[in-house]
């Protein structure tokens, strides 16, 4: 959360109709995650932005570097010592699987106990350095271009639509993070929230209009196939 703070964070929202990729997700009965849905798309949206795929860093310089493929981080909110905690998975090149594929992987990393989480049990280690340590490793993490996603991943997903809300200000020190809201009648409300150092809101409001276009183009497609 230190380092996300600093991050000059401004967010772009646009409501989507998604009532046919609702059809398409149920016309088989297999009711693909909706997770798994948005992830996909959103890193097929990424690889044809460029934007999406940039980063700011410090080191040796302060510059953007772009990334050749991305990296999704994904939150979950998962129980630690009795206590709700959220954790963060990474998922090299998601646009590269099906849907299913990483539906199947989101539902190991909320089902699987924590411990055999192999990036929750990472964080955990980490959590145990001293704070002092954390904060040196975490700055270089983050403006070392090349380990960066390798760490953190190149944009995070993270959302609360399925417990009936949404986050208008989630805090994340990538570039990007995804969010979006509950489906109402046949409608939801899609936001990325971006560094302002890598690109301007013009940019990102037309991401979101091929982002439309992906969800109800060749993922309402991959739905129908898949069945």
């Amino acid at each position: 959360m230190h380092f996300s703070l600093g991050v000059p964070r401004v967010t772009v929202q646009r409501r989507i109709d998604v009532s046919g990729l609702v059809r398409a997700r149920t016309a088989n009965g297999k009711k693909r995650s909706w997770t798994a849905i948005f992830l996909k798309a959103y890193a097929l949206l990424a690889r044809e932005t460029p934007e999406l795929r940039r980063t700011y860093v410090k080191l040796p310089w302060p510059h953007l570097y772009e990334y050749p493929v991305s990296v999704a981080s994904v939150a979950h909110e998962r129980d630690l010592d009795g206590e709700k905690a959220v954790l963060l998975t990474r998922i090299k090149c998601p646009e590269r699987d099906a849907i299913h594929e990483l539906e199947e992987f989101l539902h190991r990393a909320r089902t699987l106990p924590v411990h055999e989480v192999k990036d929750f049990r990472q964080s955990l280690k980490f959590a145990r350095a001293p704070a002092v340590v954390r904060r040196l490793l975490m700055w270089l993490g983050l403006n070392i271009a090349r380990q960066k996603a390798n760490y953190f991943g190149t944009f995070q997903l993270s959302v609360y639509s399925g417990l009936g809300a949404e986050s208008l200000n989630p805090l994340t020190p990538l570039t990007t993070l995804l969010n979006y809201g509950p489906i109402e009648d046949g409608f939801v409300t899609v936001r990325i929230h971006y560094d302002h150092r890598v690109m301007d809101g013009a940019t990102v409001a037309r991401a979101l209009g091929k982002f439309d276009e992906i969800l109800n183009g060749v993922i309402a497609q991959e739905l129908t196939d898949s069945g």
